[in-house]
């Protein structure tokens, strides 16, 4: 979405809806005052082999199995030779190892001969590469590059988003416009970061902590059970 597109979009956000949001991230911020991803990385390759990495899959466990992923290969250009084979053996606890290996071997031949062995620090090149959709591309540029490009929607973010009413959708790409239209340009990593803690600690998939909650009294609780 254009700068001018997103602009027109938050000027037609209901009043209503925007002070919903001006509270979350209030009370966000008041929870989490020092937000950042729990995937530990060195540098933008790292990060983003991470990410792939934590598709259906904790951080905790991508955080076990990195640091002899990148002993063995340290480099873009030592992971771009590595033998799939070998990549899926020190994956596999991740899940979906098969694949998730295949799209890090081409990511990292695509990063060595398209970018000189850098990953890329804009959108459409970022998403040039295997395996990278918008939720992994938006956690690289945010995390690698200070960039705020969208707003990474995962189960956490667009579990919270339809359940607070801050969008009617259940599709990733729709609640990622909606959410970019709803909180300022420069929140929108830290509010990723912030609603994937709070999607773990109090507004779970199962059994949320309403008690717990901050946002109880304004929550739509849209898609919980009474």
């Amino acid at each position: 979405m254009s700068r001018k597109a997103m602009e027109k979009k938050q000027e037609s956000c209901p009043d209503g809806l925007r002070t919903v949001a001006e509270k979350v991230l209030l009370l966000l911020k008041k929870r989490y005052p020092n937000p950042h991803t729990h995937l530990n990385a060195a540098d933008p390759w790292q990060l983003l082999v991470a990410t792939i990495l934590a598709a259906q899959c904790t951080d905790a466990r991508v955080n076990m199995v990195t640091p002899a992923l990148f002993a063995r290969w340290p480099t873009v250009r030592d992971m771009a030779s590595a033998d799939q084979a070998e990549i899926e053996h020190h994956i596999r606890s991740t899940g979906f190892f098969r694949n998730k290996a295949k799209n890090i071997l081409a990511a990292a031949r695509r990063v060595r001969d398209a970018f000189a062995g850098n990953v890329p620090n804009t959108m459409p090149d970022i998403l040039s590469l295997p395996g990278v959709a918008r939720k992994t591309a938006n956690v690289v540029l945010f995390g690698a590059y200070g960039i705020n490009e969208g707003l990474a929607v995962d189960t956490h973010v667009g579990r919270i988003a339809f359940r607070l009413g801050l969008s009617r959708s259940r599709n990733p790409l729709q609640v990622e416009r909606d959410m970019m239209a709803l909180f300022p340009r420069e929140e929108w990593g830290d509010v990723n970061h912030r609603l994937v803690w709070f999607g773990r600690h109090v507004c779970r998939a199962r059994a949320p902590v309403c008690r717990d909650c901050e946002m109880v009294l304004f929550c739509e609780k849209k898609g919980l059970q009474a």
